[in-house]
């Protein structure tokens, strides 16, 4: 399809996160360092939280592949939206209590106790990850705080790591809660990238995928790109496939603005201070109050439509050769 065209790779290949190809922004690299730091003794609870779309499952992915099948024992749960009984069901088996661990709560606190103390006292890490945690019932969120008390007066047991969206943290802040919250050891936040973290962003998975960014997308293009996804990388990765595909289909290299534009739209993509369309619309009302110009000579209006044209088609080395060069990629 467009990848000959462009010449990316054409058959699938690994893209299994490795923090050697994993592109970070100052908060990615800070977040993913407290995760690491959480997933090396036995640190309490832990909170991550960020937008959809920031990276919060791909950093929490990163980390447990760091750690191994060596001393870490790790349950990471990705739909938390369970009943109670669920819950300690999904834990048990998780983390290889006996069966009868699995069917009474009772019996389950009684083994994961003697399960993490007999751990911990052998220097291995007993941890449990919680995926998409702003879903989790108020009852679930109770009953994280509990296992937390799986301690002595001196030594933590258990490393507990909340990964969610804002709306978690605004959950926390409420009073029924509040215990919770103080029970918070390390945190950290993703935010969406900035426009020089945008355009590396772009080169990175253009390089992976063995294409010259410079000569895929233009400057315009990945303004328009970072203007429409608010720099998300999910965001991102949506708007520059459809791309592509649009440039394929009118055989167009590399991608302009405009055809970014019409992904925008096709998507009704905005970013957080409004939309692409909006911003045209304020260009547009303000051409049209103001005064109309003197005609233009046919000689110079052609000069300047040949200036608006080369700026257009100008690759986006500014940006994409600028930044990230020094850094191997991935995706979020």
């Amino acid at each position: 399809m467009y990848e000959s065209f462009y010449g990316l790779r054409e058959r699938p290949f690994d893209l299994t996160p490795n923090p050697g190809y994993l592109f970070l922004s100052n908060r990615q690299r800070e977040a993913l360092s407290t995760l690491r730091y959480a997933l090396k003794g036995p640190r309490g609870l832990m909170l991550m939280v960020g937008e959809a779309g920031t990276g919060k499952t791909t950093l929490v992915h990163t980390a447990l592949s760091e750690l191994g099948s060596g001393d870490a024992q790790c349950a990471l749960l990705s739909n938390p939206t369970l009943t109670r009984n669920e819950f300690y069901e999904f834990l048990a088996n998780a983390l290889d209590l006996p069966g009868e661990a699995s069917r009474s709560k009772a019996r389950f606190l009684l083994d994961l106790r003697d399960y993490v103390s007999q751990r911990h006292a052998a220097g291995k890490l007993t941890a449990i990850l919680f995926d998409e945690a702003q879903s989790l019932p108020p009852e679930l969120l109770e009953e994280i705080r509990l296992l937390s008390n799986i301690e002595t007066p001196t030594t933590k047991f258990l490393t507990v790591v909340l990964a969610g969206q804002p709306e978690l943290a605004d959950r926390l802040n409420e009073p029924e809660f509040r215990q919770l919250k103080q029970r918070i050891g390390l945190r950290c936040e993703l935010v969406a990238f900035d426009l020089p973290e945008t355009a590396s962003y772009v080169a990175g998975r253009l390089r992976i995928a063995g294409g010259a960014p410079a000569e895929i997308f233009t400057r315009n293009a990945i303004e328009a790109v970072f203007e429409g996804s608010g720099g998300v990388p999910r965001i991102i990765n949506v708007i520059c496939h459809n791309a592509l595909i649009g440039g394929f289909a009118t055989e167009t290299k590399p991608i302009p603005r405009k055809l970014v534009e019409e992904v925008l739209r096709d998507f009704d993509l905005r970013d957080e201070s409004g939309s692409a369309d909006d911003e045209s619309d304020t260009r547009r009302r303000s051409s049209a109050e103001a005064p109309s110009p003197a005609p233009a000579s046919p000689v110079a209006a052609a000069s300047d439509q040949q200036t608006e044209d080369s700026q257009e088609q100008r690759p986006a080395s500014a940006l994409l050769g600028t930044f990230g060069r020094k850094r191997r990629h991935s995706f979020f």
